[in-house]
């Protein structure tokens, strides 16, 4: 699916200042990879901690408040008026395939006459704006407290830079009402995809029972406390006698702290072209608190802690295919975080406020001066280094170690992975390069000569863990052997580590099962989960011993897995205190999911849940809730149609799936789904019907093709079948699925230096696989 478009801030109505639970103590999160806590200490009476809003603040802390004003954070989320409203609502229209929507104002209000639900043409108030610059999208309240993001948004730009104008966020494509991404669904929903990042102290409180909301804030921007938590107690600390006192001072009460012991924490070494710490980063803390939003990720808990780790109420999304580059570069929209972590940066001690004021939320300083903080300009800022001219566009750091990407079609946002530019990756990878994004009328050859001439074959020779990453995606030769490798690598970034765990799934065999049986106590959390998800190719009654202690981990992102990935475990092994250990991470992982309850993922994962824990009912319930949340939801109608298979319930599987079929016309997965179906059935000639469609229509899905090859070869059609795979095959070169299978039909037929000639292709791939070697010696043996 595409992405889907985060909109900008929270809604309904202003609260007093809203309670937490009561903390006797102030903590930060530690250093340490388990992410032990210490505690800070109390020195006021203990009283429930709470926001208490930014007037409180500003009347000390002047000058940030004047920072904060008018920046991003502030406008995050404002009411619609006359102050706040950019776009121009004066009867002014925008067409988008084939609708036309008016904007415009009455009585004092905005409104817009745009496709709503069913597609029909209807006049919407707009209720809230959404960011400022260099956008601004707008909200429509819909009944049962739901805030929707309009598609077309106001760019802001100035007309020189090509702004003032409506705008539709999906140029290309056609949003009308039966588009999963129309501006009325709910993946565009502002209180599910964008509110917790827009307003301070956001309460979803969705309720399942009544599909409803009841969302509320303290503020309704990013204010003080979004990032510093809830300051009664601090607020307490500043008018007692203990804040005159230095001896008293602790942590002045603060939830937590971004203090650093030491004012200038970056200095210069003799001889070194890089600044140093002063002494290493104690705390993750402030980059955890900004990676809450600044980052592609899901939420696991509902009462957000500052002082705790970013992991116990969030999963991170890792260096997924449809994300990132297979060299971590930017992709898809995700924020920032995924990138730092990556970095040399970030091992380095760099953290957000080093470059970015935390309040105005400006660069410390312009162009390459606010780099030369930390590299020399005597080395760095010169031609000999960047060879362009100065102060031209390539001589800038950024242009080259930082290049952007456009996102929400005007909004460019730069790669914080802070990379060498590789153009021989473009070649090898087919990953984009900042030399060809500003020569784009050269060539990579061009580019990789010019790197030549001026750095040498060094850069070239530069291993980089992007480079296993591809291999794993598209199965190349020894792909296995290279992830191991990165995922035992603990000098590589951790969330590289993670995303090559994560790709050693499609390559089970006992190396695989013994390296992620080494990484499953790694110190860093990312790689325990991701280890913990590849468990999954272990057989249910071997995991427990592996695990059992991850359904105590520290982090509760650790724990949620283990406890899924455990669940099938047959019960009769697990003594009383082993079933109650795994009961409550059971749990932990379920109230996790009712997080998201108003979002049909949520439930399908809670399906999948139950099935394996063979509560069909329960499970049942869940995927009929997806689909009634998103009657769009394809994986919801596979999934149930596949749990009434496991109940022998094949007659209801097929009429969910032609339900579906109804609403989302010539779904490939669906219509995959039901050619499988019908062939249990036996009714062959309609069930390739469907796998042929769906196998057409989803190319770049090689199992669809490699079943549908299968079902040709069933009836007989094996000519037929060879030919489909081998097109197949020169889209997938690599595929195991469809090499094997053109090993066995051509066995099958006679033509055995075909068959040969495929079987060798895999051993290529995987040259001590005992399975391919066996079918070679056979094959030939076979020939003699």
């Amino acid at each position: 699916m595409k992405k889907l478009i985060c909109v900008v801030s929270l809604a309904l109505s202003f609260l007093a200042a809203c309670q937490q639970d009561a903390k006797n103590t102030t903590t930060k999160v530690a250093s340490n990879p388990d992410h032990k806590q210490e505690s800070t200490g109390s020195i006021l009476i203990s009283a429930p901690v709470h926001y208490v809003g930014r007037d409180a603040c500003s009347s000390c802390h002047k000058s940030q408040s004047k920072k904060w004003a008018s920046s991003h954070h502030d406008l995050a989320m404002q009411v619609a008026n006359k102050e706040t409203v950019l776009g121009d609502f004066g009867d002014a229209t925008f067409s988008h395939f084939g609708i036309t929507s008016t904007f415009f104002k009455k009585a004092g209000k905005y409104y817009v006459n745009t496709d709503g639900p069913g597609g029909i043409l209807a006049d919407f108030e707009v209720k809230y704006t959404f960011g400022a610059d260099p956008l601004q999208q707008y909200l429509i309240e819909f009944p049962g407290g739901r805030l929707q993001a309009l598609s077309i948004a106001w760019d802001s730009r100035s007309k020189s830079q090509g702004g003032q104008r409506w705008f539709h966020l999906y140029p290309s494509e056609n949003m009308d009402h039966t588009n999963p991404l129309h501006w009325t669904g709910v993946n565009q929903n502002w209180n599910y995809m964008c509110a917790e990042c827009h307003s301070t102290n956001l309460k979803k409180n969705y309720d399942s029972t009544t599909n409803s909301y009841k969302t509320n804030w303290s503020e309704i921007d990013v204010s003080c406390e979004a990032c510093h938590g809830p300051a009664s107690k601090h607020v307490e600390w500043a008018n007692s006698e203990y804040s005159q006192s230095p001896s008293q001072n602790y942590s002045k009460e603060l939830v937590v702290s971004f203090a650093e012991p030491e004012k200038d924490i970056w200095h210069f070494v003799s001889g070194k072209k890089t600044a140093q710490r002063t002494s290493p980063l104690d705390s993750r803390v402030q980059e955890e608190i900004c990676a809450r939003c600044h980052s592609r990720r899901g939420v696991i808990h509902n009462e957000y802690q500052h002082e705790a780790p970013f992991l116990d109420s969030y999963r991170l999304s890792l260096l997924e295919e449809s994300l990132y580059h297979s060299d971590g570069q930017i992709n898809d929209e995700v924020y920032v975080y995924g990138s730092f972590l990556q970095s040399k940066m970030h091992q380095a001690g760099v953290v957000c406020s080093d470059c970015h004021d935390p309040h105005s939320l400006k660069l410390k300083a312009e162009g390459n001066d606010l780099c030369t903080k930390c590299h020399s300009a005597i080395f760095f800022d010169q031609p000999s280094h960047h060879h362009h001219n100065v102060d031209s566009l390539g001589s800038k750091c950024v242009s080259c170690h930082m290049p952007a990407k456009e996102y929400m079609v005007v909004d460019p946002r730069r790669d914080h992975s802070f990379r060498i530019p590789r153009p021989d990756f473009s070649v090898s990878m087919g990953t984009p390069n900042a030399c060809n994004q500003c020569h784009d009328d050269k060539t990579l050859k061009w580019s990789m000569d010019v790197v030549m001439e001026w750095f040498g074959g060094e850069v070239f020779n530069r291993n980089h863990f992007g480079e296993s990453l591809h291999a794993g995606r598209l199965g190349l030769p020894k792909a296995a052997e290279s992830l191991i490798r990165l995922a035992e690598d603990s000098n590589q970034p951790a969330i590289a580590r993670a995303s090559s765990i994560d790709l050693l799934s499609r390559f089970p065999s006992q190396s695989t099962a013994d390296s992620i049986k080494k990484v499953l106590q790694d110190p860093d959390p990312l790689v325990r989960i991701a280890a913990t998800n590849s468990l999954e190719m272990i057989h249910p009654s071997q995991r427990f011993e592996l695990a059992e202690s991850l359904l105590f981990d520290s982090v509760r992102a650790v724990r949620i897995e283990a406890g899924r990935v455990l669940s099938p475990v047959p019960r009769m092994e697990l003594s009383e205190k082993q079933k109650s250990l795994l009961g409550k991470a059971i749990d932990e992982y379920i109230e996790a999911q009712k997080v998201n309850a108003d979002h049909p993922s949520a439930h399908l994962n809670l399906g999948v849940l139950y099935s394996g824990l063979r509560n069909w009912s329960k499970a049942e319930t869940e995927y009929k809730t997806s689909i009634k949340l998103d009657s769009s939801f394809v994986q919801g109608y596979i999934n149930l149609a596949d749990l009434y298979r496991l109940q022998g319930r094949e007659g209801e599987g097929e009429e969910i799936l032609r339900s579906g079929l109804e609403i989302i016309k010539d779904s490939p997965e669906i219509l995959h789904s039901l050619g499988l179906l019908l062939v249990r059935n036996k009714r062959m000639s309609v069930a390739i019907k469907a796998l042929e469609k769906a196998a057409n229509l989803r190319r770049e899905n090689p199992r669809f093709s490699f079943v549908y090859a299968v079902a040709l070869n069933s009836i007989g059609q094996n000519e037929k079948a060879l030919e489909f795979l081998q097109k197949a095959q020169k889209n997938h070169p690599y595929n195991r699925d469809i090499l094997f299978t053109l090993v066995t039909i051509n066995r099958d037929i006679g033509h055995l230096d075909s068959a040969l000639k495929y079987v060798r292709r895999l051993i290529e791939l995987e040259p001590k696989n005992s399975r391919f070697l066996s079918l070679e010696e056979k094959l030939q043996a076979l020939k003699n």
